[in-house]
């Protein structure tokens, strides 16, 4: 099932409604839904899509998820309305673990993310 980026948009503002609202302090950007399909480089086309990222630089502090690249994988898992909540809700928690980590000066969820994108280049290799 592929939503719209209306109906996605939808979803995501409810799902920020249920986070508490100290973790979008100082996300003086907010949270973006882009249309773009974000494909990681390192990686044949169609392999590795980015769903999100927290952006800390001139414009401020924010967060942009990428509903074409949620719809890419949507389209390639068939997923159900179920399954796109669920992603929708599990990168926008990973993006805000992000900035509360950016905060504080932190970076274990940066240096795990580094660490199992490694484990995926490798693997790929080997296939």
């Amino acid at each position: 099932m592929i939503l719209t980026i209306d109906q996605v948009e939808k979803i995501l503002d409810k799902l920020a409604e249920s986070f508490p609202a100290v973790l979008f302090e100082e996300l003086n950007g907010g949270v973006n839904l882009l249309e773009e399909t974000v494909e990681d480089e390192e990686f044949p086309p169609g392999e590795m899509y980015i769903l999100g990222e927290f952006c800390d630089d001139l414009l401020g502090r924010y967060i942009n998820l990428y509903y074409g690249s949620f719809a890419a994988l949507a389209r390639r898992e068939n997923w159900t309305e179920a399954i796109w909540r669920e992603e929708l809700r599990i990168t926008l928690a990973h993006e805000l673990t992000h900035h509360m980590e950016s905060r504080s000066g932190l970076h274990a969820l940066e240096d795990r993310d580094a660490e199992e994108l490694e484990a995926f280049r490798q693997e790929y290799k080997q296939d």
